[in-house]
């Protein structure tokens, strides 16, 4: 573009007539890369064809483009604050707080159903005369496994999948995240003489398969009791007097045989299924019954590990799953609703 007599006067007019008619921010910003752009704008390219005026024209030109410029920005930069001003009081308008309103009233929070079943659990232990004892997480293979007759080479290691922290090393004792509280009664039973009654809560942890009664993830009670002249008579009684304060006296409770390397005899106590009444259902995979502990009697080679007479001294112990009595309370068919973190759900209770 070459500087023409009037050409000046004719952009600015242009401009201002444009300006005029902008009508928000992104329309101003195209204004200004249109007439005051370095590299595109009307303006910036007549001041650019001064030079190629006659020697005589070049001054008033260069004036004129100057002072039109000038012109221009104080134009632009008015326009701009106005935009500016609008859309700070357009923003004060929207979050203007009325004082005078009621204010929000606050969500109060409550005990985890686990939570609540937890602590109902060890009230009724402690009414039995059981003292809560708590034990690390964070297990070695020693008190895991090896102090409950599950040494490295032993089969039944395979009815525990188990987190390790680190690998198993010849000479050392590996961390693992703990696959049930029974090596917190290792620990009790070392550090005390009988006669000991303790319950054991806490968070368990095994690399397994999740479904509707499985998770990775577990709480459990741990129960022990070592004292002269108990019996399976006594352990029966426990677990039949618990059962019966949790869930009530119309509950039917089984005991069968089962394994576990610490205990002989070995049982397990399970409840009727609450969802099929016994008939069978996915819940209780077609057997009308929901396993909830394993149990036993202390095996005698337990006792003699921690330094007590396995002929004067007899025990009983079990392992509770807290997730699966807080089911049977209050009807729920799929243990994974409990970690879900659905406050529907949790609401609830």
């Amino acid at each position: 573009m070459v500087i023409e007599q009037g050409g000046i006067a004719a952009v600015v007019a242009e401009a201002r007539e444009k300006l005029a008619a902008c009508r928000d921010e992104p329309e101003l910003e195209r204004w200004h890369t249109e007439f005051l752009g370095r590299k595109a704008g009307k303006l910036n390219a007549l001041t650019r064809s001064v030079g190629t005026l006659p020697p005589d024209q070049r001054r008033a030109a260069g004036i004129a483009a100057n002072a039109a410029n000038r012109e221009l920005e104080q134009a632009y930069e008015a326009r701009a604050e106005n935009f500016r001003r609008a859309r700070l009081e357009t923003s004060i308008a929207e979050g203007k707080l009325d004082v005078t309103l009621p204010g929000r009233r606050p969500q109060i929070g409550r005990l985890h159903p686990v939570t609540q079943t937890l602590r109902d659990l060890l009230a009724a232990l402690t009414d039995l005369g059981f003292q809560v004892a708590e034990g690390p997480e964070i297990e070695t293979d020693y008190y895991n496994f090896e102090m409950l007759r599950i040494p490295q080479d032993h089969p039944a290691r395979d009815m525990w999948d188990t987190l390790w922290l680190d690998p198993l090393t010849e000479g050392r004792r590996p961390l693992l995240l703990r696959t049930h509280t029974s090596p917190n009664q290792i620990r009790v039973m070392e550090q005390r003489q009988p006669p000991i009654r303790i319950a054991v809560p806490g968070k368990c942890y095994r690399f397994e398969a999740v479904d509707a009664s499985h998770e990775w993830q577990l709480t459990q009670i741990e129960g022990l009791a070592v004292d002269e002249g108990i019996t399976l008579a006594d352990l029966k009684g426990t677990l039949g007097e618990l059962a019966r304060r949790m869930f009530g006296s119309e509950r039917q409770v089984m005991l069968r045989h089962a394994y576990f390397p610490f205990v002989e005899p070995g049982v397990e106590m399970a409840v009727d299924c609450f969802v099929c009444g016994g008939t069978g259902c996915g819940l209780c995979k077609g057997t009308g019954w929901i396993e909830i502990l394993g149990a036993g009697m202390v095996h005698p080679e337990v006792l003699s590990g921690v330094g007590y007479d396995p002929v004067r001294y007899t025990g009983f112990a079990w392992g509770l799953g807290v997730e699966r009595v807080a089911m049977l309370r209050y009807g729920i068919d799929d243990i994974r609703h409990f970690y879900g973190n659905d406050l529907r759900f949790l609401e609830q209770f």
